[in-house]
């Protein structure tokens, strides 16, 4: 059995391929996927596939199309979607997504530190698990194919 794991939240640091090389430390059977991490990609799309937008929030409308897209599609095709809460970056687009988790019923890990646990009550109500450390979530996932 493989699971296919959703990555949802900022694209600023690295915290994907973190989590990703704890899941190949524990040789697990994880595809993962997410958002397009190339920020300026992300950010352009709508002009790349659209042409040049008239002012900067039309050109944010045309590019969130296209991101809102690929979230849709792949989240569909989620086993399970791991949502990231940092101690740097804004949540917008993790609070977005782990709601969406939530709504299409997909099991839901949060990563998130103490600190954020009052900004984040409600997704924490809704999501299966809640974990401080990616090394956490990674065990999560992990005790999912203990067979003993």
């Amino acid at each position: 059995m493989e699971l296919n794991v959703y990555l949802a939240g900022q694209i600023h640091d690295n915290w994907r391929e973190e989590l990703r090389q704890l899941a190949d430390e524990e040789q697990l059977p994880l595809y993962f996927f997410g958002p397009m991490e190339n920020h300026s990609r992300s950010d352009n799309i709508g002009e790349e596939i659209l042409g040049k937008q008239y002012d900067a929030v039309l050109k944010d409308e045309a590019a969130s199309s296209f991101n809102n897209l690929r979230t849709e599609i792949l989240m569909q095709k989620a086993d399970v979607v791991i949502a990231l809460f940092g101690e740097i970056y804004k949540q917008w687009n993790t609070a977005m997504d782990a709601g969406a988790a939530a709504a299409m019923g997909k099991p839901l890990i949060l990563i998130r530190p103490a600190d954020l646990h009052h900004p984040t009550k409600e997704l924490v109500n809704k999501a299966n698990v809640v974990v401080e450390t990616k090394e956490q979530a990674i065990q999560a996932l992990s005790y999912v194919f203990e067979t003993d």
